[in-house]
């Protein structure tokens, strides 16, 4: 099972697009982990069917998207949001105890425009980065897939 995680897409909606369709016929789920509302809404207008889930970010403004959700991909369970209420740019505590509370395998975040991957705790953590505005000069997007053997995240540069 693949998930497409993709964070802080700032109204381009023409990279977005392009994600989605690269992976729309073998991703099961897309997230959007936030500062992307006014995008993923048009592309809910062009793929109604498509399985998006999203939370609202600090620039989705008048949102009325939830702050962190809960997405399952086959068994998996994954915590998501777009982290700035869990104070992500100062450390990751927060969220890693707030996926663990939540009993989830998986802690996606984005906020800081800077993709990472890593394994904390017995919790797989992962922030996308971003596609349009990268703050580390690699603009990204996350994978995770999910089998029989284990999860695997990684980040895909374009």
């Amino acid at each position: 099972m693949r998930v497409i995680v993709i964070s802080d897409t700032h109204r381009d909606f023409r990279t977005l697009r392009r994600i989605v369709e690269k992976h729309r016929e073998e991703a099961a789920l897309f997230l959007h982990l936030g500062d992307g509302e006014r995008e993923t809404d048009d592309l809910l207008a062009l793929y109604p069917d498509l399985p998006l889930q999203r939370v609202r970010g600090n620039c989705d403004f008048a949102s009325m998207l939830p702050l962190s959700d809960i997405a399952f991909a086959g068994r998996t369970k994954i915590f998501f949001c777009h982290g700035h209420t869990f104070g992500v740019k100062g450390g990751l505590d927060h969220l890693v105890s707030a996926a663990r509370q939540s009993g989830s395998n998986i802690a996606l975040y984005g906020h800081t425009h800077r993709g990472d991957t890593h394994y904390e705790d017995g919790i797989y953590v992962m922030n996308p980065g971003s596609p349009s505005q990268p703050r580390d000069g690699r603009a990204s997007y996350g994978v995770i897939d999910i089998t029989d053997n284990g999860i695997l995240p990684f980040l895909v540069e374009i």
